[in-house]
């Protein structure tokens, strides 16, 4: 009897161990279906092709391995800083550089501290928080107060003035590359007194040879009388040119400005009847729009003789390069900000041929000229040198100085829609005061 159950046990567990091999054969077969062709040879048995396969992945997981620890590496190692946090802000990496320049001590990887106790930087959490909330790359750039035990140190402390970009990274973290700009800002600020000072010593001997040539220009006769009127206009320019510059140079020392609630459309069109003279001799028609949706007139908050030469300014350069019997547009909208509130858009379009492609980034740089082989003419197109009103070559940079100085933005791009160039100016909304009404 004994000798029964024993063959019956024996086939059964036979039986049971060849399924679980035939099972286990199965799975190894899908598996090896996932495995690039080359790796192994169909000619032998499944467990040899699935030793290639093991040895394979591990070589190919070493080498992952030492790919990644070489990536370690050149973040720990590279010239600028960089740190990462997770999606609960939890700093993942600070590489050495991130910790020289944010002055991180004691921080241990794999700790449960979130990033704004380790650094007490508000405005790297907020770029954090946005490059988060928008899943796009943004940058900032701020004065960083390293963390003080008491008053007198942070006295005594030096601001940084920092550069961060944020890199939107999977399941919530966030990437940071840092930049040191101290030295870059540093040398600027020496660079504008420098030329500030200058300004200041040509102003007055300018201005005396200006008075000089006009006194000239009256009582001379004949050929003289010509090259003294050839003088004058240069003598001009150079006096708007000295002027210009200080007044660039009192708006970037953040000159104190008087702001008010300004009904934009009254400013706009007091600007446009300024210009309609010199509109009127290419019969250029102008167009002020805003959203039929708003029943309320748009206000803006600034200093109203500023804006009146921003306005100025950029609508002045819209006519000089629009064609004869074109249409200058300005529409105005609401936007509403996550931090800075409500604000309004103002888009100036012309339907000239717009902006050279290479000129575009460095249109609101001071005295900047575009390439002269790009450059086009007045009836055909816009580069640097054109843009300015003054002829000087800061008209632009002002108009940038004037609205930075009102907590807003301003961008140059080419219109979609008519080619021309389009400026897209930010300005903070205002509320106008039950005297002003909400209208003309």
């Amino acid at each position: 009897m004994w000798v029964v159950a024993f063959l019956l046990g024996f086939v059964i567990g036979g039986g049971i161990f060849a399924w679980r091999e035939r099972l286990q054969r199965r799975h190894w077969h899908r598996l090896l279906t996932q495995v690039p062709a080359d790796i192994t040879e169909k000619s032998l048995s499944v467990q040899s092709q699935m030793r290639q396969a093991l040895t394979h992945l591990s070589q190919v997981h070493q080498e992952a391995q030492e790919q990644l620890q070489m990536y370690e590496r050149i973040i720990e190692l590279a010239p600028i800083g960089y740190v990462q946090v997770d999606g609960e802000n939890h700093p993942l990496i600070f590489n050495r550089q991130a910790r020289s320049l944010l002055k991180v001590s004691d921080w241990h990887p794999g700790g449960d501290r979130l990033f704004l106790e380790v650094v007490r930087s508000y405005e790297l959490d907020l770029l954090i928080q946005q490059t988060r909330y928008h899943q796009q790359s943004s940058y900032r750039e701020w004065q960083f107060f390293p963390q003080a035990a008491d008053a007198e140190e942070i006295i005594s402390q030096n601001p940084q003035t920092l550069r961060a970009y944020g890199l939107p990274l999977p399941e919530g973290d966030v990437g940071v590359f840092l930049e040191d700009r101290q030295m870059l800002v540093e040398l600027s600020q020496s660079r504008d007194r420098w030329m500030s000072d200058l300004a200041h010593e040509l102003r007055t001997p300018l201005t005396s040879i200006q008075l000089v040539v006009e006194t000239l220009v009256d009582r001379l006769d004949g050929p003289m009388k010509g090259w003294v009127e050839r003088l004058l206009p240069e003598t001009q320019r150079l006096v708007q040119l000295v002027q210009d510059w200080l007044e660039l140079s009192h708006l970037e020392n953040q000159e104190t400005l008087t702001t008010e609630p300004l009904y934009l459309q009254g400013l706009i069109e007091s600007v446009w009847q300024t210009l309609e003279p010199l509109a009127a001799q290419k019969q250029v028609n102008f167009r002020y729009r805003e959203p039929e949706t708003d029943t309320e007139s748009f206000w803006v908050e600034g200093d109203s003789s500023r804006l009146y030469r921003v306005f100025l300014n950029l609508l002045d350069n819209a006519i000089r390069y629009s064609p004869a019997a074109g249409t200058i547009q300005v529409q105005a909208q609401r936007r509403a900000d996550l931090n800075q509130g409500d604000r309004v858009q103002i888009e100036i379009v012309d339907e000239g041929e717009g902006f050279a492609s290479a000129d575009l980034p460095h249109i609101f740089e001071r005295l900047y000229r575009g390439d002269p082989g790009r450059a086009r003419s007045p009836d055909k197109g816009m580069t640097g040198e054109g843009m300015t009103s003054t002829g000087s070559g800061l008209g632009l940079a002002i108009v940038k100085q004037i609205i930075l100085a009102h907590q807003g933005t301003i961008e140059a791009s080419n219109h979609p829609q008519t080619g021309g160039a389009c400026l897209t100016l930010d300005l903070p909304r205002a509320t106008p005061s039950p005297r002003e009404g909400s209208g003309p």
